[in-house]
């Protein structure tokens, strides 16, 4: 398969802050997975940054396209298939409020199409994402005031996550979040009287 560039969600504001976000959180010895990669710009940005980074992506252009960077990259549907534990979890997922007439139906369309509230995969990336994630671990998930910030919050700390806001910066109308993901360590310890 040739790699398709118009198949691939080019670098754009939201990427370059998550990759900005990234490089500020990402630690030496971290070990980081990059769901839903595209073009590979973010997890490029962390090669020799930290102690290993690996992407994936549900698009094999995309796929095609972080390896290029030279990124060890996975196609998957999110994280299906891979195990942790993860130290640093990226993800700048599709957000876009979607209805079906509005779908266009190509592997472009992974990487907006975030279902009728913006919120479908991450939901999707919510319930999993444990799973992955080391006990001390961070997320940085890329949303957007489209997305409905507090809905996302929500979400997270309904999973016992506790929920900060790592940057933000405001596009053509639009305010595009980093949030950043972690245990409640408190929750999971199980304090009691």
């Amino acid at each position: 398969m040739e790699y398709q560039h118009d198949q691939v969600y080019e670098p754009a504001e939201d990427t370059f802050l998550l990759r900005d976000a990234a490089l500020e959180e990402v630690r030496p010895g971290d070990h980081v997975l990059e769901v839903g990669c595209g073009s590979g710009a973010v997890t490029a940005a962390l090669l020799g940054r930290a102690g290993s980074v690996v992407a994936t992506d549900i698009n094999p252009h995309a796929v095609l396209a972080g390896r290029e960077r030279g990124v060890e990259t996975v196609r998957t549907d999110l994280m299906t298939g891979v195990r942790g534990p993860f130290d640093l979890v990226l993800f700048n997922p599709p957000y876009l409020p979607t209805a079906p007439e509005e779908r266009i139906d190509d592997w472009l369309e992974y990487a907006l199409d975030g279902g009728p509230t913006g919120r479908e995969t991450i939901e999707r990336f919510a319930d999993d994402v444990g799973r992955v994630l080391a006990p001390f671990g961070r997320i940085l998930l890329l949303v957007s005031s489209l997305t409905d910030p507090d809905e996302v919050r929500k979400i997270f700390a309904g999973l016992g996550y506790i929920v900060l806001l790592a940057a933000e910066e405001r596009v053509e109308g639009e305010d595009l979040i980093v949030l950043r993901i972690s245990r409640d360590l408190c929750l999971c310890a199980g304090h009691g009287d």
